[in-house]
């Protein structure tokens, strides 16, 4: 394949400029892309969000406006500590001669005798799935953390199959295919009214949707030069998190899932428009042979950019070049240096998955504002991907990596040994657990782009993102180990993130090391740094 980074160093600046106008004007749609997708991705954990619920008493509860607490409230339904028992309630006993003041007395329940409820009266009027397909009580609510578990799945079936379409048909023809199936199968599940059509067309939405967002990084930082891919790749991840503050600040607005659906997908129709405004890969267009398209499009940027590239300058881009020789996956196994770091990477991936989501999608259930605590679980993303940006350069890979991990192993650990009534010191040491989850995972695409031999690096490190998918499937199962043990959760975060920030010390240090070529210079990266170390 022609080398586009060559052929830009080999241009002046009056020919070809890597981050002029042309690149900011796409950067922006992409961006766009890479916000609507996160908003997609993660409207489940509103649609499905578990609601506070008691038990409908007709005979106490006004029939149009029932209150949900009232004084009367402790003598017809059993309490779980401060709140009111969800679907249990005390029998009903008619006492016809009764003439006290009280509007729903004690004396006319038997408290000795525990009924189901037939209606239920909601803390807030906020409609999830849970209200519509009858999804009320304890026993319920795995359905409610299967519908992310489904979503999980989809991308786990979808990531593979999009990065075979990806490279066979495009980065802009899969991103446009994947938002306009996403945008279809979501706007349908707002209409659906049944839960198993709901789970089916969940994972239809996600199993499109599983490439877009990996297409979006991808054209972005091939449309820059070298030196600006980190800073073009830190700005997706940027509208990443702001598009779950939009998610987020929508589902507080409407409170309403059928109209928050339609409000999520309908915008992702417009990306048919992509076909027109938004050019594809170059890279990708001269890997593929087709040249004349990959000269219109850098002819169009230089334009817009005000440049001028020669005709002689485009004819290098049809220079035959050496094909860099392919490598069978297998041949990983044959090192066990390598194959050992790879099972490392894999529950690394897996770790920062869980850690990840399973903090996203619990903020939810914080004691505070739901759509509150999950905006600002967001938007600590943000200051994470600075950091991340600023550091791995300066203390390394995998100081950075293992340092997030233990900030994430803190924060849970404590975070579990604060009392409820400190709300403020609680959310801030969730807040810094998501901030540590959020570095971490960002820093494992460093390394695991940079210890794995060039001809394996993409198999291999699609074989570590499929793995980490693992963790995502089990991370909207927290409320159910919730249930078991409140503090099961952060238990299990923060011992997880405990192991792997050991484990990532194990890795070699690949700060300023070139890329290896081969599996003997990626099982050579960490020997020679120790060798120059005692020179």
């Amino acid at each position: 394949m022609n080398n586009f980074d060559e052929l830009g160093s080999d241009l002046n600046e009056k020919e070809y400029e890597d981050c002029g106008r042309y690149q900011v004007q796409i950067l922006c749609l992409i961006c766009i892309g890479s916000a609507l997708q996160s908003s997609a991705h993660t409207v489940f954990v509103f649609s499905a969000m578990n609601l506070e619920q008691r038990c409908k008493v007709p005979e106490c509860d006004d029939s149009l406006a029932p209150e949900f607490n009232s004084t009367w409230l402790s003598n017809a339904i059993p309490f779980d500590g401060n709140n009111p028992k969800n679907c249990e309630r005390f029998q009903y006993i008619n006492l016809t001669a009764y003439d006290g003041g009280d509007e729903c007395p004690a004396e006319q329940f038997d408290q000795n005798v525990i009924e189901g409820c037939s209606e239920y009266v909601y803390k807030t009027k906020e409609r999830t799935i849970l209200i519509d397909f009858d999804l009320h009580c304890d026993e319920n609510l795995w359905k409610l953390t299967l519908v992310g578990t489904i979503n999980t799945v989809g991308q786990f079936v979808g990531l593979p199959i999009s990065g075979v379409l990806s490279d066979r048909f495009g980065r802009r023809t899969l991103l446009i295919i994947g938002m306009v199936g996403c945008g279809i199968f979501g706007v349908i599940r707002a209409f659906v009214h049944d839960y198993i059509l709901f789970l089916v067309f969940e994972f239809l939405d996600a199993l499109f949707l599983s490439g877009t967002y990996a297409c979006c990084f991808i054209l972005g930082v091939e449309l820059v030069g070298p030196n600006k891919r980190v800073l073009a790749g830190t700005i997706i991840c940027y509208c990443f998190a702001i598009g779950e503050v939009i998610t987020a600040g929508l589902a507080w607005a409407i409170q309403s899932w059928r109209p928050l659906l339609l409000t999520v997908y309908s915008p992702l129709f417009l990306f048919i428009s992509y076909h027109w405004i938004a050019p594809e890969s170059v890279r990708w267009l001269l890997s593929q042979k087709r040249y004349e398209e990959a000269e219109a499009i850098l002819l169009k940027a230089a334009t817009v950019n005000k440049k001028e590239i020669s005709k002689a300058t485009l004819e290098k881009l049809t220079k035959p070049v050496e094909e860099e020789p392919s490598e069978p996956f297998f041949h990983v196994f044959k090192s066990k240096i390598l194959l050992l770091r790879f099972i490392n990477a894999c529950f690394c991936w897996i770790t920062c998955a869980f850690l990840f989501y399973g903090l996203t999608l619990n903020s939810v259930a914080l004691a505070g504002n739901s759509y509150l605590d999950f905006i600002l679980t967001a938007l600590v993303e943000i200051p994470a991907y600075a950091l991340t940006y600023v550091v791995v350069d300066r203390i390394g890979r995998r100081w950075s990596q293992s340092g997030s991990y233990f900030i994430t192993a803190i924060a849970c650990f404590v975070f579990i040994f604060i009392q409820e009534e400190q709300s403020t010191l609680r959310l801030c040491f969730y807040l810094l657990g998501k901030f540590g989850a959020t570095a971490a995972f960002t820093i494992i695409y460093v390394i695991s782009s940079e210890i794995f031999p060039t001809p394996l690096r993409h198999s291999l490190m699609g074989a570590c993102s499929m793995f980490g998918r693992i963790g995502s499937m089990v991370s909207p199962q927290m409320p159910l180990l919730s249930a078991l043990w409140t503090p099961l959760p952060l238990v299990l975060f923060s011992g997880m993130a405990a192991v792997a920030g050991l484990l990532t010390l194990l890795f070699p240090e690949t700060v300023n090391t070139k890329l290896p070529d081969t599996i003997e210079e990626a099982v050579n990266i960490g020997r020679k740094r120790k060798e120059s170390s005692h020179l």
